[in-house]
């Protein structure tokens, strides 16, 4: 059985101040969670949070990285800076990442080869526009992002992946593809995985569901076969709004 996962994506929030008192509101809501629990914070908050949180369920993580280990590229880090601070896990390739800062599929796979040469984890994210699933393209899509995504590594490294599967068209919208919408596109995900690194790979790797998963929803989503967790936004801002998703079994 595979190991639900469950991360909450800050993104551009909470001061220091903030983001210590969130981290240690959630030790007691989460601390006998049913799955792997991961904070991925604003570098700012690495230290605040990393502190708060040592020696409980939860890890930290980043939500971005660079692939070189160092050089002139300001305003980076790299996967050695993230693991220096504390991190264990790092999403890449996040749509607002791809759209806001033009990262390419090529790039997201450059960072993932150096996150997990590092001794990182990656939560790769693959997704969809509206258009985009209107016309059709999702499968083929999405099994082209996870695919270029994990270029040149093995199917053991695979196998330690987390891929989240974002519909970029559910993030920050309220809308939600329904349970049998997100199962059926991370089973997509899942079946380009073996086609491609084999039946122990597939089995293995973990496929969060990433678009407005929250408190109402989270429960039906995570019922779902191939759903092994979630990428969790705007409700992993709140605590109780954050535990009530992690602890999906109550």
């Amino acid at each position: 059985m595979r190991t639900p996962i469950i991360a909450g994506n800050w993104k551009m929030n909470k001061t220091p101040v903030e983001a210590k008192a969130l981290a240690e509101a959630l030790i007691p809501l989460v601390k006998d969670a049913p799955c792997e629990v991961v904070l991925c914070t604003r570098a700012v908050d690495f230290a605040a949070v990393g502190e708060a949180i040592r020696g409980t369920n939860m890890k930290l993580g980043a939500q971005n990285m660079h692939w070189k280990e160092s050089g002139a590229y300001t305003g980076e880090l790299s996967a050695q800076m993230l693991l220096a601070a504390g991190c264990t896990h790092v999403i890449l390739g996040h749509s607002e990442r791809r759209q806001y800062f033009a990262e390419t599929d090529e790039a997201v796979n450059r960072k993932a080869l150096a996150a997990v040469n590092a001794g990182l984890t990656p939560i790769i994210c693959v997704g969809e526009t509206r258009a985009q699933r209107e016309e059709g393209y999702t499968d083929t899509l999405v099994a082209y992002q996870t695919l270029t995504a994990l270029t040149g590594l093995t199917a053991a490294q695979v196998a330690e992946a987390v891929i989240a599967y974002e519909p970029v068209w559910a993030i920050g919208t309220g809308l939600t593809a329904t349970d049998e919408q997100a199962n059926e596109t991370v089973g997509v995900i899942r079946a380009a995985v073996r086609r491609q690194y084999g039946d122990a790979a597939a089995e293995a790797v973990r496929v969060q569901y990433g678009g407005s998963m929250n408190p109402a929803n989270a429960a039906g989503l995570m019922r779902q076969p191939e759903i092994d967790g979630g990428l969790i936004g705007g409700a992993s801002l709140k605590a109780e709004d954050f535990a009530k998703v992690v602890r999906f079994d109550k």
